[in-house]
């Protein structure tokens, strides 16, 4: 079967044409402009499609014939279904851009569809993608799949052009035609892969300063606002190849969306939730609100002075477009009755927001966040500078590894898992950085040795080292007893892995007569929290040494800084439930202590209550332990640590005292 996709190399486009592929004897033919052969050489690498399954026709949506008169003789009569995708989604589009390719090109697609048919040939089935906004951003009640012209308002240029656009397609296709209206689309469920921020995605930036700069115990207030159609890009793909390929559902519209989609409020919370941020404990009945008195607001809004020009700020310093800010009060519920009644017995179903939430904020984070601060000094210190970063796939590690790589170093990045080690690489070089992925595992002081003689090889030298990958253990002694293995792994890889990375890269920097190496500690070293006697231990030994070494190689100008860090909210401690309720560092102000440590170049950092601690243990040894003795009683052990299979949620966190406790002496590992 032979298809013809509009739009192949845009978002939904990329994963339709695999979708595609898969179906045996499938032929595809994009339609490309030829200024984007490139695209389409990406989209081949990405699919590993060979170029008899995969061919482009060249040709311009926006232009009258669409493909030239060869083209058109070639296909005559061919091609089975034609999918169009292509589109101008921007919700700052101007009125001229919208016309022109929605509906100039709508129109031109349906002409071309027509004449595809041929003088003997069946006509092929026009799939037209639209879109939930032809209901606009007004409209009141249930909206179903065979509704269309309500009257509703469609004002803005994305609403009004995709209402027109369908009626396009409505009112002067001549072949079969089926339209399909994706919610709100967003990321695979699976993977979380997304292209560009867009829709729910303008509210991780928001999200991510409160959990940033809000305890994770605080309970905050949000607002319950309308039901926000949301879909996942795998989703929506298997719903349109399936329903284009049943029998009997032409001239039909379908919605595909979740079923029982969330309010905003709950995608917040949702959110919210998988930032592992402040739990959004109730929301203002917002959705009660009388829709008079909110479109009275409006009006009244649009006319005090300056109008436009506030909105732009509030835009401006929101990061959202004020039109997706206004949608948030959406007044509609979609009933997908046709999407259902097509889908069933097939499999396909979207699933709910809460259970790949998570996914889709992860992948965010690591691939799409690239707003990363750094000092101008750094910019001058690291220009061209080799940096080594052991666990550098996530965390601390990696986001020292993008402050460094926006300074202009060449980050030798260090993992035991080759396809995370490669991910976080190409984020990297997607941020204009040079990084190079060592797979490696600091168990294993072969793996160790392989991998510095590579980097020395392929670079000659290495600048600064930072010795940043370990691993915790949260288990008290008497409950170790039987596990003295978790001791001897803890001490390999934060204090033997650590030091063979410095035997082997210091006589490079001492032959160059110039080098840093930087330890990262644990502030549990200062503190001397019970239940991580495996971990202060480990970090206790690699402290050690490196004040041995440092008189050592002094004369050599190579300096070693410690730094004590204070608990960071890394996937190391998520497993560990009661840090949801303990304050917590982030990964970025992890990195900026980094940063710090190569400008400054101290022997150590830590923080002031890591420094308060160490003193007070010299002084009152006895009065430290009388406190940790009670804050070892107030904090509960582990899941794991206590042996049982299952553990109230309740029984995982603090106790009253202990959150006071954990929020007067915010860092330690407790």
């Amino acid at each position: 079967m032979k298809y013809l996709v509009t739009g192949a190399t845009g978002f939904i486009g990329r994963f339709l044409i695999e979708k595609l592929l898969e179906r045996r004897g499938a032929t595809v033919y994009v339609l490309m402009r030829r200024s984007s052969a490139d695209r389409f050489e990406g989209l081949c690498e990405r699919l590993g499609a060979t170029e008899d399954r995969l061919i482009p026709v060249w040709g311009d949506i926006t232009r009258k014939g669409v493909i030239d008169a060869a083209a058109l003789a070639h296909l005559s009569g061919e091609i089975a279904h034609v999918f169009h995708l292509a589109a101008v989604y921007d919700m700052n589009m101007s009125d001229a851009q919208a016309d022109r390719v929605n509906n100039e090109g709508t129109a031109n697609i349906v002409a071309l569809t027509a004449a595809l048919a041929g003088e003997t040939g069946p006509a092929p089935c026009f799939h037209h993608v639209s879109s939930v906004a032809i209901a606009g951003a007004d409209y009141e009640g249930v909206f179903t799949d065979d509704m269309f012209d309500e009257g509703q308002s469609v004002r803005h240029p994305y609403y009004r052009t995709k209402f027109q656009s369908e009626a396009i397609v409505r009112e002067h296709c001549t072949v079969p035609w089926r339209i399909y209206r994706p919610g709100m689309v967003v990321g695979h469920s699976r993977t979380g892969e997304m292209d560009k921020i867009d829709g729910p995605y303008y509210l991780f930036k928001p999200i991510k300063r409160i959990r940033d700069k809000v305890p994770k115990w605080l309970p905050l207030l949000g607002i319950q606002g309308g039901q926000m159609p949301v879909a996942p890009v795998d989703y929506v793909v298997d719903a349109m190849v399936h329903i284009a390929h049943k029998k009997n559902l032409d001239g039909r519209a379908f919605f595909l969306i979740q079923d029982q989609p969330p309010t905003a409020g709950e995608m917040l919370r949702t959110f919210m939730r998988a930032a592992h941020g402040p739990d959004i404990v109730r929301n203002l009945p917002t959705h009660e609100w009388p829709a008079s008195i909110e479109h009275q607001l409006k009006r009244l809004a649009g006319r005090l002075p300056m109008a436009e020009w506030m909105e732009k700020r509030l835009s401006k310093a929101l990061g959202v477009p004020l039109s997706i800010l206004g949608y948030v009060n959406n007044r509609a519920t979609f009933d997908d009755a046709n999407t259902r009644a097509a889908l069933k017995g097939s499999g396909i179903k979207c699933p709910p927001l809460q259970d790949y939430a998570e996914i889709l904020w992860n992948y965010w984070e690591m691939h799409m966040d690239y707003d990363v601060q750094i000092p101008e000094a750094l910019l001058r210190r690291m220009q061209g500078k080799v940096v080594v970063i052991t666990g550098a796939s996530s965390g601390i590690g990696f986001m020292a590894a993008k402050k460094l790589a926006k300074a202009g170093a060449k980050i030798c990045m260090i993992a035991r898992t080759p396809a995370k080690l490669e991910e976080t690489r190409a984020v990297i070089e997607k941020m204009g950085g040079q990084a190079f992925a060592y797979p490696c595992d600091l168990y294993k002081i072969a793996d160790i040795d392989a991998c510095t003689a590579q980097i020395l090889k392929e670079h000659h030298h290495v600048d600064v080292l930072i010795n940043n990958a370990g691993h915790s253990i949260r288990r008290s002694v008497f409950e170790s007893l039987n596990r003295f293995h978790d001791y001897e792994r803890t001490m390999q890889l934060n204090y033997f892995g650590a030091i063979r990375m410095i035997f082997n890269l210091l006589p490079s920097m001492a032959k160059r007569r110039t080098g840093h190496i930087i330890n990262i500690s644990s502030i549990g070293c200062l503190t001397n929290v019970p239940r991580f006697s495996a971990y202060v231990a480990s970090k206790s030994a690699l402290d050690a040494f490196s004040r041995c070494l440092s008189p050592e190689v002094g004369s050599r100008n190579i300096n070693l800084t410690t730094i004590y860090m204070p608990l960071v909210r890394t996937p190391m401690i998520a497993p560990t439930k009661i840090y949801d309720y303990v304050p917590t560092l982030t990964p970025e102000q992890a990195g900026d202590m980094i940063v710090c440590a190569i400008l400054e170049k101290p022997k150590r950092i830590a923080s002031p209550l890591g420094t308060t601690a160490q003193i007070s243990y010299a002084l009152w040894p006895k009065v430290n332990d009388f406190v940790l003795h009670k804050a070892f009683h107030m904090f509960p052990s582990s899941k794991a640590a206590r042996g049982r299979k299952a553990m109230r949620e309740q029984d995982q966190k603090p106790n009253i005292p202990g959150r006071v406790l954990a929020a007067l002496l915010p860092g330690p590992y407790w």
